[in-house]
């Protein structure tokens, strides 16, 4: 009796397991209110902001980014460790289901380094996110003067 239960529980477990990837397959996190700020002077690298909202009934995590506009996406965080303010590369971002993930000054934050070519306020920056599972999501951030909100 004992071996019956433990494989209908391991078919059942197997069912939910290949239910929430189809799930999956048709839900994707969303980009929201992305915004790029531009440097006050021209430098190699910029900071992306904005909210990665998952309003799938399944976590998503984000492995890596990139855009066409910048050589190199990397996501970071800022910490202050010791009263000194820290920032260190993030490699994975889990957004639990009905979760956002809050990109900030002062938090965690794009860093878009080397821009392929001058950009100016008020254009958009194309940045896709790659998750674990092969998918890609494609945000959309408006690039902005440095004291813009």
């Amino acid at each position: 009796m004992n071996r019956a239960c433990s494989i209908v529980a391991s078919g059942i477990a197997l069912w939910l397991a290949v239910a929430a990837s189809v799930c999956a397959g048709e839900c994707a996190p969303s980009v929201r209110d992305g915004w790029v700020r531009m440097p006050p002077a021209r430098m190699p690298m910029m900071a992306g902001f904005g909210r990665i909202q998952n309003d799938c009934p399944v976590p998503a995590t984000i492995i890596g980014a990139s855009s066409p506009a910048f050589r190199s996406v990397e996501l970071h965080e800022t910490r202050t460790v010791d009263g000194v303010s820290r920032m260190r590369a993030v490699p994975k971002l889990r957004l639990a289901q009905d979760t956002a993930a809050v990109f900030k000054p002062g938090g965690m934050h794009l860093m878009l380094m080397q821009p392929r070519a001058p950009l100016k306020a008020g254009s958009k920056v194309a940045i896709e996110f790659a998750l674990s599972d092969g998918r890609k999501v494609l945000g959309e951030f408006e690039v902005r003067k440095s004291g813009d909100p």
